[in-house]
């Protein structure tokens, strides 16, 4: 890896020696803890061997900070031409406001998943991190991700909380959010629950909540049937073609959870259509609280995410990583509102 050492020592030269990255000597050597001790001291050590120097003019010009992050919307299918998930919109307010009270200001800029935008940022020095909302497919997200964490790029992203190596990452408690659901329809008594959602490892978030959903039934003795999960993107028509399929199955059920408002009411249309009361004969929730999901017939229930507490988190997190200093706890609660989709006032 690297290059082999000619004339006067580089930060290439260590790489090419420890076998690593130019961007992760560039890291240890100004003491990130996002590099193993390990590696550190391994890297130090080939530095002073070869009697390398920092240059500190290059040094403090790196080191100079714009008080500028970036916010990078990746695009999500919607019913209009905006691309944008409706709950990602209501979150640009409070990352906004987070952002005012430090005193930063903040680019926003639309990006599509398949292009180099994980490329375009590295080098451009327009802001000091990177706030990312949406991913779409998140096995074409993680490769991008993964590329900005070998580049050592500050950021932060709202999604799945994972274990891997996939970045700084803000997150609702999905399995928690999926049990709330499943007991609150457990408790009015339904045991025919549908899912309505992706629920695979390229979308962990729906996964995730029909995992939850699943650990509620088991708990009440009631045991999920997998014929009553059928897949769906984040759309009004994804919803409506999901819940035609499970109503042309024949298949008996009393209960819809989807993994989104838009699935939520797409279904509600499609269920209406087929001649059932809401809730009387199905009953209905939904995810994300967006305004549209009060203003339903009846209104939707739903589970309703820290958008606020999201926002401020974000930029909380991606402060913290340019400052090299811990960050805050990743994952938010949420909270089930009720309406009438599920109880019959």
């Amino acid at each position: 890896m690297g290059r082999r050492p000619t004339g006067r020592p580089t930060s290439f030269d260590i790489a090419y020696a420890a076998g690593v990255s130019q961007p992760t000597v560039s890291r240890a050597l100004r003491g990130d803890l996002s590099v193993s001790k390990e590696t550190r001291e391994k890297i130090e050590k080939i530095a002073r061997d070869l009697n390398y120097t920092v240059d500190k003019n290059a040094s403090s010009l790196r080191s100079q900070r714009s008080n500028t992050i970036a916010l990078l919307f990746f695009e999500d299918p919607t019913a209009d031409d905006s691309m944008i998930n409706p709950f990602f919109l209501a979150m640009l307010g409070s990352i906004t406001r987070a952002c005012a009270n430090r005193g930063l200001d903040l680019l926003i800029s639309f990006q599509r998943l398949e292009d180099d935008w994980h490329v375009r940022y590295q080098d451009s020095h327009r802001a000091d991190g990177l706030i990312l909302l949406g991913y779409g497919d998140f096995e074409l997200y993680r490769s991008r991700l993964e590329k900005l964490v070998e580049q050592g790029t500050h950021f932060a992203r709202w999604g799945s909380v994972r274990s891997d190596e996939s970045g700084a990452t803000i997150g609702s408690d999905n399995l928690g959010a999926g049990r709330l659901a499943g007991e609150h329809l457990l408790s009015n008594g339904r045991r025919r629950i549908a899912f309505l959602g992706h629920a695979t490892s390229q979308y962990p978030e729906f996964a995730h909540r029909y995992e939850g959903l699943c650990e509620a039934m088991r708990e009440a003795g009631v045991e999920p049937d997998p014929a009553l999960q059928y897949e769906a993107l984040t759309t009004e028509d994804a919803g409506y073609r999901a819940a035609s399929e499970l109503l042309a199955s024949k298949k008996p059920f009393d209960a819809i959870f989807a993994a989104s408002d838009l699935i939520a009411i797409g279904a509600m249309r499609a269920l209406s259509g087929a001649g059932l009361r809401i809730p009387e004969d199905v009953a209905v929730i939904g995810f994300d609280n967006i305004p549209a999901a009060s203003l339903t017939s009846p209104p939707l229930t739903t589970v309703q995410q820290d958008v606020a507490g999201a926002g401020a988190r974000l930029v909380d997190t991606l402060m913290a990583q340019i400052a090299r200093r811990p960050g805050p706890d990743v994952r938010l609660p949420t909270r089930l509102i009720v309406r009438g989709s599920t109880v019959s006032s």
